[in-house]
C-alpha cells in the first residue's frame, strides 16, 4: 500500500538509510533497515523487498510492513499528530500539571511527579462530578505509547471496583469478587 504524503509535509532519506519527515507538527526520523527499498514518486511512498539482501525472505517480509507502518503513522503524526486521553477513576484521586510535569495523587502516602518530554504536550482537566482527565498530544506515536504505559503504570485498572487509570472510553471487565462457599 503506498502512502500518500499530504501538503506541507516533506519526506527525505539519506544514504545511510535514515528517512526523516517534516511538517507543521514537528520533525521525525527513523533507520530503515537496507533489507527495504523505499521510492517517492509523485507524492507517493512505496516500499519494496531488496532481493540482493542477506537477510531471509520471512525476515525481509516482516520488515517490509513494519517499516511501511512506522513511515506511516511518522506522516500522520507530522501532519495531524496524535491524542490520547485518559481518566483517573477513583476516590481521591488527583491530577494537575505544571507546563510538563504531572503531579498525581493516587491514594498512596506521597504525590506521583512526570517529567513529560518537551515533545508531548499535556492539559488536564479537573470538573466537578466527573473523573480528572489528562489529555497528551504529540507528533510521535511511539512516545506518546509509550508516556501513556508509563502514568497508567502508577494504578494499573483492576477489576473488582474498577478503579485505576484508563483511557478515554475503555471499559473494563468486573469480576464478581469473592462468592460464597457451595454447601
Amino acid at each position: 500500500m503506498p502512502i500518500s504524503i499530504p501538503a506541507g509535509v516533506t519526506v527525505s532519506q539519506d544514504k545511510d538509510g535514515v528517512v526523516t519527515v517534516k511538517g507543521p507538527k514537528g520533525e521525525l526520523s527513523q533507520k530503515v533497515d537496507r533489507a527495504i527499498d523505499m521510492k517517492m514518486e509523485d507524492g507517493h511512498i512505496t516500499f519494496e523487498i531488496n532481493e540482493n539482501s542477506p537477510v531471509n525472505i520471512k525476515q525481509k517480509q516482516a520488515f517490509h510492513g513494519l517499516y511501511r507502518a512506522l513511515i506511516h503513522n511518522m506522516v500522520v503524526g507530522v501532519s495531524e499528530g496524535y491524542k490520547k486521553e485518559l481518566e483517573l477513576v477513583g476516590v481521591g484521586y488527583r491530577v494537575s500539571n505544571q507546563g510538563n510535569i504531572i503531579e498525581f495523587s493516587l491514594g498512596y502516602t506521597h504525590p506521583i511527579f512526570l517529567q513529560l518530554p518537551k515533545e508531548v504536550k499535556v492539559e488536564t482537566k479537573m470538573e466537578r462530578n466527573q473523573n480528572p482527565q489528562i489529555i497528551l498530544e504529540s507528533c510521535d506515536k511511539q512516545l506518546l505509547g509509550l508516556i501513556c504505559a508509563k502514568i497508567r503504570s502508577f494504578r494499573m485498572p483492576e477489576p473488582y471496583k474498577g478503579k485505576g487509570i484508563l483511557f478515554k472510553g475503555e471499559v473494563i471487565r468486573r469480576k464478581s469478587g469473592k462468592s460464597a462457599a457451595a454447601k
